[in-house]
């Protein structure tokens, strides 16, 4: 009896420990800073380019990997909606040039070309805004707002939906956040996890598959 009540006293404990780290986790309001990352028509792009910007999709995605693949057409559906209204998409490859030759520029010209992205796709080659975002995943969405002092704060992180192989079968995670937002709600769901290719940084080169 004794055992049975320190189990479940235990279990009772790593519960709440649990529940506080997830919880801890999102009320810590990650900060962006401007970047300035080559676009694959040769145009630097920054966040500050986008004057009248209310907020940002971004989305880290890359050439390979078939996941991220998948989801090409749901990304110039989600640029085509909400352009319009302030919130602007733009899609990241911050995969390691060096030990994946298939993710080089003239690839990802490639891509955006034969994807027809309507999208800026843009080149993040020392990995430095990735690390920012926390990035690790493609495909791994996150939703930047400005705050009242001005700066860019994220608001969502995690996968766009749960249904890579059927669009029309699907949680919108994102898009749903991305709503909240525009009507000045809080993200009821502000964190999910994100599956697909990893993102490996320079330096962990034993760890690569």
């Amino acid at each position: 009896m004794k055992i049975l009540k320190t189990c479940f006293i235990l279990i009772v404990l790593g519960f709440f420990i649990s529940s506080f780290s997830l919880n801890s986790y999102l009320s810590v309001e990650k900060k962006i800073k401007n970047f300035s990352l080559k676009s694959t028509d040769n145009q630097k792009i920054s966040l500050s380019d986008y004057k009248d910007a209310k907020g940002f999709i971004v989305v880290f995605i890359c050439n390979k990997c078939p996941m991220a693949k998948l989801y090409s057409k749901r990304l110039n559906n989600l640029n085509l909606k909400y352009a319009s209204k302030g919130i602007y998409l733009i899609a990241i490859n911050s995969m390691d040039t060096v030990a994946y030759k298939e993710e080089n520029f003239t690839l990802m010209q490639k891509k955006v070309k034969k994807e027809q992205l309507n999208f800026p796709y843009l080149q993040d080659k020392s990995q430095k805004v990735a690390k920012q975002f926390g990035a690790t995943y493609t495909p791994q969405s996150f939703v930047i707002m400005k705050d009242y002092s001005g700066q860019w704060i994220v608001k969502y992180e995690g996968s766009i939906d749960d249904s890579a192989l059927d669009p029309n079968k699907t949680n919108n995670y994102l898009e749903k956040a991305t709503d909240e937002l525009l009507l000045n709600k809080e993200v009821s769901n502000p964190y999910t996890k994100s599956v697909g290719c990893r993102i490996f940084y320079r330096g962990v080169y034993d760890k690569m598959q």
